[in-house]
């Protein structure tokens, strides 16, 4: 990739950025799968973004979510299929609709999403923490900067009540009510 000189007369390499970007990557994957391994007997990562989402959007309609996930929904009702012999998501007939089911999170869904990020959430905060204050507070812009660069809207801010974030996706179609 070409460097670039910025206004400021220094050399911008984005092979540089590029190859920080996907260490970066392979570490927060790293993360991600070790805070999966607990419960990867039962659940696939696609099927755990498909649990997250069904965590933040509540009972959604088949086609809807493969549309988030970007998967057919043929993949998507088999990634159901599993998740429903699992015991984490169960149908429920759509109040709007008698023809159409809705897909839901069990107690033991929302728990095993809750179990999940709160493991990647604990393990990104022990590396963060190796950081200076003044090295958070250039993650935290160049993280943004990225974000926003990549079309990613930034995660609230959350507390002890809020439900997980969406992990690697957006989630900007309409809702069940909308749909």
């Amino acid at each position: 990739m070409p460097e670039r000189e910025d206004p400021e007369g220094t050399t911008d390499d984005v092979e540089l950025v590029t190859r920080s970007v996907l260490t970066a990557s392979r570490l927060l994957v790293a993360v991600s799968a070790r805070s999966l391994a607990a419960v990867e007997e039962r659940v696939t990562l696609p099927q755990f973004r498909m649990l997250v989402v069904l965590s933040e959007r509540g009972a959604t309609k088949l086609v809807t979510l493969a549309e988030l996930l970007r998967v057919a929904p043929s993949t998507a009702m088999r990634m159901v299929d599993r998740l429903i012999a699992a015991g984490l998501a169960d149908r429920q007939p759509n109040p709007t609709s008698r023809r159409e089911t809705l897909l839901q999170l069990t107690e033991e869904g929302s728990r095993t999403v809750a179990d999940v990020t709160a493991r990647r959430r604990a393990a990104i905060t022990e590396i963060v923490q190796r950081l200076s204050p003044a090295q958070r507070s250039a993650l935290v812009e160049a993280l943004a900067a990225f974000n926003e660069a990549g079309g990613e809207p930034l995660a609230p801010v959350r507390d002890d009540t809020a439900g997980p974030h969406p992990l690697g996706w957006t989630t900007d179609l309409p809702t069940v009510g909308d749909a």
